[in-house]
């Protein structure tokens, strides 16, 4: 776990802390929006990680409630966390077919370009066409790499 009292190793933890901690990543993963709200309102970190770098808003978000993703990221959950593996959140929507989270996850500022493979990646892979515009791109654009945003281009002088 990351984020865990102070950053301490989870096996020097009470083992009733890690008790408490997985209770709070299966309520993120079965959609128990009391408890686990209830929890970050009492200080829970909202960007707790478990042992394989996945948060609460990853789990809520790739078991597909919309509700708890959007309360998540209304508390400060971090769109753009990565996993150990290199996932992103919002890849993991994508895969899932979950429109919705998608989109509350870029509107959230989730960045579709980053992870492996990252949004638009899944998003070609998984012919998630209806997407496409949303991750910022178009079925066309994507091949091999994926397309550069404009605004990260560098601009030319006269």
């Amino acid at each position: 776990m990351s984020e865990t009292a102070s950053n301490q190793d989870p096996v020097s933890l009470p083992q009733e802390t890690i008790d408490f901690a997985h209770r709070m990543f299966d309520a993120a993963r079965t959609g128990d929006c009391a408890l686990l709200l209830q929890a970050i309102d009492s200080g829970l970190p909202v960007n707790l990680m478990n042992d394989k770098g996945n948060t609460l808003l990853m789990l809520a978000a790739y078991a597909g409630h919309v509700e708890l993703t959007k309360s998540l990221i209304a508390r400060g959950a971090d769109p753009n966390r990565l996993n150990d593996l290199g996932q992103s959140i919002v890849a993991g929507a994508v895969f899932k077919g979950y429109n919705d989270i998608v989109h509350a996850l870029v509107d959230a500022g989730a960045n579709p370009r980053l992870g492996t493979p990252n949004a638009i990646q899944a998003a070609h892979m998984f012919g998630r066409k209806d997407l496409m515009e949303t991750l910022g791109t178009k079925e066309g654009e994507v091949g091999i790499e994926v397309p550069t945003p404009p605004s990260s281009l560098p601009t030319q002088t006269a």
